[in-house]
């Protein structure tokens, strides 16, 4: 039963791999917004995968080295090639080519993960995850004609995008972590009300919500970093 267990949260990593693999061959069919729309799907097989490990008790090695490969392809990779298809033709150099810094930054972000023990209730520097949420965003919002979609239709602005949120991923801050050791509003209540605000921004801005909510994230977590230090 024990190979058995430990297979089961490998089985959603490997969806998650599927999810960013068959994103990529969909981009370059020009099914742009399904390969968006899979890398959400890829992000809660990522969840369930670290959420079933932990309560099935079911970490290992090779679980956390193959979650780290799934993350780059489809978190690293995959928003590198979405920023391509945004970007070309629209800067007449080779700054189009800014995406590729995503899939370069996420594989430094995520190697240094894999070494580093103290990211448990709290992280350092934005995850890959994160960060793939929030580039897949970026085409649905440009072509839905939201409040944003003027803004983010801009070469430079996707180009900041790119380089801004590269950096993120290495830099050396803390940010909040939702991996839950109890449910307890005391331990929790970052989490708890990052996910309230989130619900709020969802139904008011609809997809154009999730670039704010990244943000709320970022500043929440910034402004309560004694707080999930000490957590942690």
């Amino acid at each position: 039963m024990e190979p058995i267990k430990k297979a089961i949260p490998n089985l959603f990593t490997l969806a998650n791999l599927s999810c960013g693999t068959v994103g990529i061959i969909l981009s370059f069919q020009g099914e742009i917004e399904t390969a968006c729309y899979l890398i959400w799907l890829a992000a809660g097989f990522d969840f369930l995968d670290g959420f079933l490990a932990r309560i099935l008790k079911a970490q290992s090695e090779i679980g956390k080295q193959l979650d780290s490969l799934a993350d780059l392809i489809t978190f690293g990779l995959l928003p590198a090639i979405l920023y391509y298809h945004m970007l070309v033709g629209k800067i007449d150099s080779p700054l189009e080519y800014a995406g590729v810094l995503i899939a370069v930054f996420s594989a430094l972000r995520l190697a240094k993960f894999n070494v580093d023990e103290n990211q448990t209730t709290s992280f350092t520097g934005l995850t890959t995850t994160a960060n793939g949420i929030f580039t897949s965003t970026l085409p649905l919002i440009i072509v839905g004609d939201t409040f944003m979609s003027g803004s983010l239709a801009n070469e430079w602005v996707l180009f900041t995008c790119a380089i801004v949120f590269s950096l993120l991923m290495v830099a050396p801050v803390t940010l909040l972590s939702f991996k839950f050791s109890n449910f307890t509003v005391k331990d929790n209540w970052q989490r708890f009300l990052l996910i309230l605000l989130s619900i709020v921004l969802i139904v008011i801005f609809k997809t154009a919500a999730v670039p704010l909510i990244i943000v709320v994230y970022l500043l929440l977590s910034l402004l309560t970093q004694p707080a999930h230090k000490k957590i942690a």
